[in-house]
């Protein structure tokens, strides 16, 4: 296995083409336990930790880009106003040592369903910019994950920024696991209000080939919300409107059978989850005038 340790980005995007199969490292919390376990022996590793620009972050007047490598512990201490949905889902990545280390490319680059950040990411309807010697793209996040532990990355492109809009509204995340912490997810679930919109998004993390959306349950609730004239009023959601948005949740959920849980309750916790979210954020959505006031 040999090392590539370049020191610029323009120096890891020449090696990325030159070797195209080589694995980015920048937190290692992910390829070093497959390494560890020798379920994986890649060619090369590309040591991406020396590149500063992939640990910066800027706050735009609608946007936060976020680089790829920004520890999980500084999107906590410092974007917990502008990402909250994302804030929330950092807290619950494994330990304080690898969350001062993972980030969220790495959890985008892996691609796992059960991956911390990916719920948040679609529920906010996040951008992801890649790049490599032939150019920079950006792949919105719905069209990025395309199946197990797989997405939408070229072989010789490198995930350098996730834009993500700042939140113009309550969002909320939840995870399902064994115990408090070093756990992967048994699934989880991110919910966001849009009030400049009139919209909600959601995600769905661990209880499918790959984290989704509950698109139906999202249309649902955007034409409930509409003709009751909820984003005006401000008044309390139906009982029959919450049971209806966690019930296609839970039926947007295609989880299997294994050691963390049953397909049966993965299916049942995503429901649990998306209702009790509904009610918490559209609590605070009613409790905060600036929200109202963007609506009306």
């Amino acid at each position: 296995m040999d090392f590539l340790r370049p020191a610029s980005w323009e120096e890891a995007l020449a090696a990325k083409a030159e070797h195209p199969t080589a694995v980015p490292i920048a937190g290692g919390t992910d390829i070093m336990v497959e390494i560890n376990f020798d379920h994986r022996r890649p060619e090369y590793l590309l040591d991406l930790n020396r590149i500063e620009l992939l640990r910066e972050w800027e706050v735009g007047e609608e946007n936060v880009r976020l680089g790829a490598s920004v520890p999980y512990t500084q999107i906590m201490e410092n974007l917990r106003a502008e990402l909250p949905g994302l804030a929330l889902a950092s807290h619950t990545v494994a330990s304080p040592q690898i969350r001062n280390r993972g980030g969220v490319g790495g959890n985008l680059g892996t691609a796992s369903p059960a991956g911390d950040a990916h719920p948040a990411l679609l529920a906010a309807g996040a951008e992801v910019e890649v790049e490599s010697v032939r150019g920079s793209r950006f792949i919105p996040i719905d069209a990025f994950y395309t199946g197990v532990k797989r997405n939408a990355l070229e072989p010789d492109e490198l995930i350098k920024t996730v834009h993500i809009k700042k939140a113009d509204g309550p969002q909320q995340y939840s995870k399902v696991g064994t115990r408090n912490a070093m756990v992967i997810a048994v699934c989880a679930f991110g919910l966001a209000l849009h009030p400049e919109t009139r919209t909600v998004r959601t995600g769905i993390g661990s209880a499918a080939p790959t984290p989704i959306r509950a698109k139906e349950a999202e249309a649902f609730l955007n034409s409930a919300l509409e003709e009751g004239g909820f984003w005006e009023s401000g008044k309390i959601i139906t009982p029959s409107i919450a049971k209806q948005f966690a019930d296609l949740c839970s039926g947007a959920a295609n989880p299997i059978d294994d050691v963390r849980g049953t397909a049966k309750y993965r299916r049942h916790a995503v429901g649990i989850m998306a209702r009790r979210q509904l009610g918490w954020t559209w609590e605070q959505y009613r409790g905060t005038g600036r929200s109202l006031e963007g609506a009306a």
